[in-house]
């Protein structure tokens, strides 16, 4: 490895166990883009969207939180797969997978973290705190989920999309089982590391035998919760040596979660990225493909990681959405970084909002006319957010 050029690591093909190619090791991770319609469908700019980064030079992109079902959606922006869907979500897998690339669905179930307006919030314990209450399921309800995720990742298959992430990260659903402060059972899914981890190796087990062997099969999970009381590192490798065994493809390293009041690593203004130390940590436990997410904002640091043997694949999120055809870019020999903005904001969720509205931008292929401060995008994702609630309530009512 060494010995190699640096467009030689960065660009190199990865062979998954499960057989397929990635063209590089860069992927675009996981976003919540809020692109559907409101009904659980892709757009036309959702398609455009993901047909920019596969132009752009990325190895695969992944389409953040699809639902199974309507019942827990982290956004009205999210899209529910369903085997009875219909067309755009074969239209949106051609558009994402042109020039080599791949699309991946994220299987997600935002569980206790589920859009209040929308969602009868449910997750592994009941939580009544300020900013956030639920109630628990019931052992019916957690015994349906495998099927529920596996029959979601079927559908995404049959559709034509590429590859499955299943969703353990960022304090939902299968993330709030494995962290000790959501989940306070004592029956078979808690009171220790190896029940809290019961739900996701499940799901894990039944997506395999629903997709086949061939089909790749990636899972995001959890460095840290960076919450007191929730999922520590070390917790988290025992999570690492737990996946060895089971039939993943990838394993994704983020961290942090959306509970009431938690920092968000990615808002914060640490450099470098969040979870390197973790992912030099995991290597040493796993023989699995490696990506890490977050933070990851030039090529020297992307390029570091992968010469270093930490990781196998670069997520890049935030650093597209700045630069779409930025693999292309560091290729053909144009390192330098994507021109970060200097957001000034005191309102929570007011970057977040700015990068959703400048994904809006790319999608409409209008980015070069885009300009708009982080107050302002909120202002503008609060009132699209509350058409979109709108119309959820009243299709899936119907359905």
């Amino acid at each position: 490895m060494a010995s190699k050029t640096v467009d030689q690591i960065m660009f190199e093909p990865l062979q998954l166990p499960c057989g397929t190619i990635l063209k590089n090791r860069l992927l675009k991770a996981a976003m919540s883009d809020a692109l559907g319609n409101g009904e659980g469908l892709p757009t036309p700019a959702q398609s455009r969207l993901y047909a920019r980064w596969a132009e752009g030079g990325v190895a695969a992109s992944i389409i953040g939180e699809v639902q199974g079902t309507s019942q827990f959606p982290e956004s009205p922006g999210n899209l529910v797969l369903q085997p009875d869907t219909p067309a755009p979500f074969e239209d949106l897998a051609k558009a994402g997978q042109t020039h080599g690339a791949g699309l991946w669905v994220q299987l997600g179930h935002a569980g206790a973290l589920a859009h209040e307006e929308i969602s009868q919030r449910a997750g592994p314990s009941a939580i009544d705190v300020p900013g956030l209450t639920c109630a628990a399921m019931t052992l019916q309800e957690i015994r349906k989920l495998p099927d529920e995720f596996a029959r979601t990742a079927q559908v995404a298959k049959a559709m034509g999309f590429g590859g499955a992430e299943i969703h353990a990260a960022h304090g939902f659903l299968l993330s709030q089982f494995l962290s000790p402060l959501f989940n306070t059972r004592t029956d078979l899914y808690g009171g220790s590391p190896q029940a809290r981890r019961r739900l996701v190796l499940d799901v894990i087990s039944a997506v395999r035998d629903a997709v086949g062997n061939a089909f790749p099969l990636a899972i995001k999970i959890n460095a840290s919760d960076m919450l007191d009381g929730g999922l520590t590192e070390v917790e988290a490798l025992a999570l690492i040596d737990a996946l060895e065994a089971c039939p993943i493809d990838l394993i994704d390293i983020s961290g942090g979660t959306y509970f009431p009041g938690a920092a968000s690593s990615s808002d914060g203004a640490g450099k470098g990225p969040y979870f390197a130390e973790f992912a030099r940590q995991a290597r040493k436990r796993t023989a699995k493909p490696l990506m890490l997410t977050g933070g990851i904002k030039t090529f020297a640091q992307a390029n570091d990681l992968l010469r270093a043997g930490h990781v196998d694949v670069i997520g890049l999120a935030r650093a597209l959405v700045l630069e779409p055809d930025l693999p292309h870019q560091w290729r053909h020999g144009d390192t330098r970084p994507p021109a970060f903005p200097k957001l000034v904001s005191t309102e929570a969720g007011a970057v977040t909002a700015w990068y959703t509205m400048r994904i809006a931008a790319l999608a409409e292929d209008r980015e070069a006319e885009f300009s708009m401060e982080a107050s302002d995008a909120l202002t503008r994702i609060k009132m699209q957010e509350a058409a979109k609630v709108a119309r959820w309530k009243n299709h899936f009512s119907s359905v």
